[in-house]
């Protein structure tokens, strides 16, 4: 725990959350409210030359995925411990956001009791969740959608599919032959169990693998 007050930097794109989250902290002797974000790009602006011990982030910018961003705040400021603070509760995503980096999951009906605890919880190197969190990633469902892993090239092509490009085009544009192409195209539908291209870019979206 540092010695000073704990400084804390907030990102979501509603205003009237982060007014009501920075009336909350800064009621409180232990924490200040550095500075408040609407988009992830301003944040990462500010990151390098500021102490920032704690960042609230959500998940929905209107110019990031904060599941990425997570990833590149530990890289560009590793002390610094990431909460992320969202409404989505699928288990998958709040899994995919540890893997990123983050320190804890919490969703916006929180508490501030419950707040409170976990950033402490977050400065002592804990990974934190809030109650209702936890519940979510203790009882995964039979049909919950898994994460598939994909190839660095299997992503590329699942770019370029989305972006509905041919297998001809695709081929043209990576080097490689109709042929491979199209097998990769298989070994996608494979991995995320899906019918058609159509439904295979649905996932792909909702798992935030690739931008809308």
């Amino acid at each position: 725990m540092p010695s000073h007050k704990i400084n804390i930097a907030l990102v979501d794109d509603h205003p009237i959350v982060i007014e009501g989250l920075k009336i909350m902290l800064n009621n409180q002797s232990i924490f200040h409210v550095v500075e408040t974000f609407t988009c992830g790009s301003e944040m990462m602006r500010f990151i390098p030359s500021n102490e920032v011990d704690i960042i609230l982030l959500d998940i929905t910018l209107p110019d990031s995925n904060g599941i990425e961003l997570c990833k590149k705040i530990k890289i560009i400021s590793p002390g610094t411990a990431v909460i992320m603070f969202s409404n989505r509760s699928e288990r998958s995503i709040i899994m995919q956001c540890i893997q990123n980096g983050a320190s804890g999951y919490l969703l916006k009906n929180t508490s501030i009791e419950e707040l409170t605890d976990c950033i402490k919880g977050a400065l002592s190197g804990n990974i934190v969740f809030c109650n209702e969190t936890k519940e979510i990633i203790s009882k995964p469902s039979q049909n919950e959608f898994i994460i598939p892993r994909l190839t660095k090239r299997e992503k590329e092509i699942l770019k370029l599919v989305a972006k509905g490009k041919t297998s001809g085009v695709i081929a043209e544009e990576l080097f490689l032959s109709p042929l491979t192409v199209d097998t990769h195209r298989k070994n996608l539908l494979q991995k995320f169990k899906a019918k058609n291209s159509t439904e295979l870019i649905t996932l792909a979206l909702q798992q935030n693998l690739i931008e809308g």
